[in-house]
């Protein structure tokens, strides 16, 4: 072959592959740890006059926002692993913050891979494997920490001393300087500059903020600071929401159950986190803990914004940005206050919801909301498709793309969702798990009060007297106990209604629909005979 054959051949090949990153959208999917629904503007929350999100909210003006986007179980290493595989817990096996998500089962990567995309992931990933099904990494250790992080990138051989229970030790990673929001956005910039521009890229932008304890940058000290944040009914009177399972006998767990705002739960309440005097009285200690918690959370919330805004400018510098489909999530949602919760974990609508919004002009028509019910399963499929390519068969969510293209929600589009937390009575959170199904107008709740593993000697708690001063060992049993809201008239969830005269057909429907959600993805009790024995005697109570 001549050089003039060879430079004629090299060029063809070099247009065809631009015109292939050309034709392709190129897909930033950015993702916050903790940030709900309720701490932005476009979602109508109580919080939403105080503005916190006036970039990330562009997404919603210029595109598509989901009002009910929902995660199959509320914390972070389940959801991660879920967003990865588009599968239930059960199926992909990560039930709790100590499952791994080993390279091969890392499929969303591969899957874009295969479609020609150049994939990266970038800031928090916390599914202890690394994430080699991508072509480049840098990511956070576990949690990472809000200042001067330390990230470890595929193909460094860089390491840096720490200390680790008392102990030096040396990891592989690189130290940097300043706050974790700008931290990673800095190398996303970076990845992009430097990316192969023949292909389209893939994204996966995960911000470590807010995550508790909101620790903000220093430039934000001031912000929100002679503001009085609108408080939520229910962190000062709870009505009829909960059930035996969250309240125990006679109201015996009330102390014990859900981390809290205000002195109630005695083992852990956010006026220990921000330094509240604890000789204060209730409702004043609820009231300066609840204001000083929702400042630190909106600062952090406020750096997530500004650095969006840095990854917008560099697109519309590059003229990417309408060529860009650009979605924004959190790994969930969180308790801000609400039932006087903290953190996540429970399937109440807080928790339980997760902001959803999509930007990509040439498909999706701006301003549009759709409450057409998705979950995090659907994630992958959808990013699949958008790029082009098949759902596989081995996942278990649906492509809702035809939703971001029309804005109407087909006729066979699931009517609820699943949804199921495994991790009983753990941390000081001391959540008990629980599953159930979300339709559109109703929940139905089941707490059924165990572990998934017989970690240790069972015991009857709270029916033992328990030295509560110490962390409540989460091997324990619980109350079994069902919760159901009418959402259309109760969407606070302050009234549970089961067993109530008038629901037994809403409850008998429900039931039976929680069970057929339960089989067709394998989500059985098959495995864990002594929760199912509870399941089997509480069924029909």
């Amino acid at each position: 072959m001549s050089r003039l054959n060879f430079f004629v051949l090299l060029a063809l090949v070099t247009t065809s592959m631009t015109s292939l990153a050309q034709e392709k959208p190129n897909i930033l999917y950015i993702m916050s740890d903790d940030h709900t629904s309720q701490a932005f503007g476009v979602y109508g929350s109580r919080l939403a006059k105080l503005n916190p999100t006036p970039t990330i909210d562009r997404l919603a003006h210029e595109g598509i926002l989901f009002e009910n986007a929902f995660c199959t179980n509320s914390i972070c290493t389940p959801s991660r692993a879920t967003v990865m595989t588009g599968q239930y817990s059960q199926a992909n096996g990560v039930l709790d913050l100590s499952g791994r998500l080993k390279a091969e089962n890392q499929y969303l990567a591969h899957e874009m891979k295969k479609l020609g995309y150049e994939t990266a992931v970038i800031g928090k990933w916390h599914l202890k494997e690394a994430p080699e099904a991508f072509d480049y990494y840098n990511v956070l250790h576990g949690q990472g920490s809000y200042f001067n992080s330390i990230l470890y990138e595929k193909g460094s051989t860089e390491t840096v001393e720490v200390k680790r229970r008392g102990k030096m030790e040396t990891i592989p990673g690189h130290q940097y300087s300043g706050h974790s929001s700008d931290i990673i956005t800095d190398q996303s910039l970076k990845w992009l500059k430097a990316r192969d521009k023949t292909k389209p890229f893939f994204l996966m932008h995960h911000f470590k903020a807010p995550h508790d304890m909101f620790e903000f940058a220093p430039r934000y000290a001031d912000y929100l600071e002679n503001t009085e944040i609108p408080e939520p009914a229910s962190l000062y009177y709870n009505r009829n929401n909960g059930s035996i399972a969250t309240r125990g006998e006679n109201g015996t767990m009330i102390p014990h159950i859900g981390s809290s705002v205000s002195h109630r739960n005695q083992n852990r309440n956010m006026g220990q986190h921000m330094k509240i005097d604890q000789q204060i009285p209730d409702p004043e200690y609820t009231h300066l803990a609840y204001q000083e918690y929702l400042k630190r959370y909106l600062r952090c919330v406020k750096g997530v914004d500004d650095n969006v805004k840095r990854l917008f400018d560099y697109l519309e510098e590059e003229g990417l940005m309408d060529n860009t489909v650009i979605i924004y999530t959190g790994d969930q949602g969180f308790m801000l206050g609400e039932h006087d919760y903290i953190d996540k974990r429970w399937m109440y609508e807080e928790s339980m919801r997760m902001p959803f919004l999509v930007r990509y002009p040439k498909m999706i028509s701006s301003g549009t909301r759709t409450d057409a019910i998705i979950n995090n399963t659907d994630f992958a499929p959808t990013i699949i498709e958008l790029g082009g390519g098949k759902v596989p068969d081995y996942m278990q969510g649906k492509s809702f793309r035809e939703i971001l293209s029309t804005g109407k929600e087909p006729k066979d589009w699931r009517k609820a969702t699943y949804y199921r937390y495994w991790m009983h009575m753990a941390h000081a959170h001391a959540n008990p798990a629980h599953f159930g199904v979300r339709s559109k107008e109703y929940k139905l709740i089941f707490f059924y009060g165990c572990d998934y593993i017989k970690r240790k000697k069972e015991s009857n708690w709270p029916h033992e007297k328990v030295p509560f001063s110490v962390k409540i060992p989460f091997e324990y049993f619980t109350p079994p106990g069902w919760e159901l809201y009418d959402l259309a008239n109760d969407p606070f969830e302050m009234n549970n209604l089961y067993g109530k005269q008038g629901y037994e057909d809403i409850t008998a429907d429900l039931k039976k629909t929680l069970l057929s959600l339960r089989s067709t993805f394998r989500e059985t009790d098959k495995n864990y005979p002594h929760i199912q024995s509870i399941i089997d005697q509480h069924w029909d109570k």
